[in-house]
């Protein structure tokens, strides 16, 4: 090869990689189904990241996409599909784990804390100790989100580490939406639901059988950020101001749903296009077990068991080495 022909292609590669670097003004977000996401629906219906854009010096073109599971979703970031990926704990500590000294995947923010139900229909189950070989339990991907995390940390508490595992083969992957129709019509394989709000909260007022026999809270110790939103360092790295502009936005709209929750309900309502009955939907907002908040809580306990049972490889000494270090979040847990 000749010296001039290197030169041209060295050139091309600096000016390829400079324009990479300062490809600012595009951010594309997943989310899932539910209120979890609410701080999401509250963005994109005011149009917070493109308000905080300009006040950054940038014209911010927001693209938004909705999967179901965390497979799903750790799959779109990692192929460059996405670069706000919006899922469980579950998912990021799994992802988190995998990609470090690679893409360094780490939490952006929390969407707030909410307390997740697993609700059965089965008259006969009262607990996760009475669940049997005929009972089938949906979730959105079996061993990855955070519902199936939850319910091994919860089969580890009752029968022992060594038998976390126990439950996984009662559960079953499938969409919210879906899950609950099977839930509330009764007389299927499913008869239970791992969910989020307000599909739990659907279930209990549709099926007069649905009950609740797991609380997330009860398992984790108090209200947790079961749903949080995570990226790519070379992401955040790249795009300094997009990404600034985009968790001031989330800052804002966890204010805005904290003091108008008529407003966020009928966001949520907007945005989603959802059929939930609002009165339904405004008591899941207005419940004190809920918080609105974009700073993790009670999250690290989750992260011990996995490294423990051995569902990640690394041990995190903090919360602090599955987030990014961000003003937005001054403190965590």
């Amino acid at each position: 090869m000749s010296r001039l022909t290197s030169r041209v292609i060295a050139a091309a590669l600096a000016l390829s990689f400079a324009t990479a670097a300062q490809a600012e003004g595009r951010i594309r977000i997943v989310e899932q189904f539910g209120v979890v996401y609410l701080l999401l629906n509250i963005a994109q219906d005011q149009q917070l990241i493109e308000k905080q854009g300009r006040k950054n010096g940038v014209d911010v073109k927001v693209e938004w996409t909705q999967l179901s599971g965390g497979s799903a979703v750790n799959d779109a970031l990692l192929s460059g599909a996405i670069d706000i990926a919006g899922a469980g704990v579950g998912p990021l500590l799994t992802v988190w784990d995998r990609t470090s000294g690679k893409q360094n995947v780490k939490g952006v923010a929390s969407l707030g804390s909410f307390p997740y139900y697993l609700v059965s229909n089965n008259p006969k189950v009262k607990s996760i100790a009475d669940l049997t070989e005929k009972d089938r339990i949906a979730l959105p991907a079996v061993t990855v989100s955070v519902q199936s995390r939850i319910l091994q940390y919860a089969a580890a508490k009752q029968w022992g580490e060594k038998d976390f595992a126990r439950l996984d083969k009662f559960t079953q992957t499938l969409p919210h939406p879906d899950a609950t129709a099977a839930v509330i019509a009764g007389g299927t394989e499913i008869n239970g639901h791992f969910g989020n709000p307000p599909f739990q909260e659907q279930e209990l007022a549709g099926n007069p059988n649905a009950h609740i026999i797991l609380n997330s809270y009860d398992v984790l110790g108090g209200p947790s950020s079961a749903t949080v939103l995570y990226a790519t360092e070379k992401f955040r790295n790249e795009n300094p101001k997009t990404y600034r502009a985009f968790t001031a936005a989330l800052a804002e709209a966890a204010k805005y749903a904290s003091s108008n929750p008529e407003g966020a309900a009928d966001a949520y309502i907007r945005v989603s296009k959802s059929k939930v009955d609002r009165n339904l939907l405004l008591k899941i907002i207005k419940n004190p077990q809920v918080q609105f908040s974009v700073e993790p809580q009670n999250t690290y306990g989750l992260s011990q068991f996995l490294y423990r049972v051995g569902a990640i490889k690394k041990q995190p000494a903090s919360w602090r080495d599955y987030f990014f270090d961000d003003p937005v979040i001054t403190q965590g847990g």
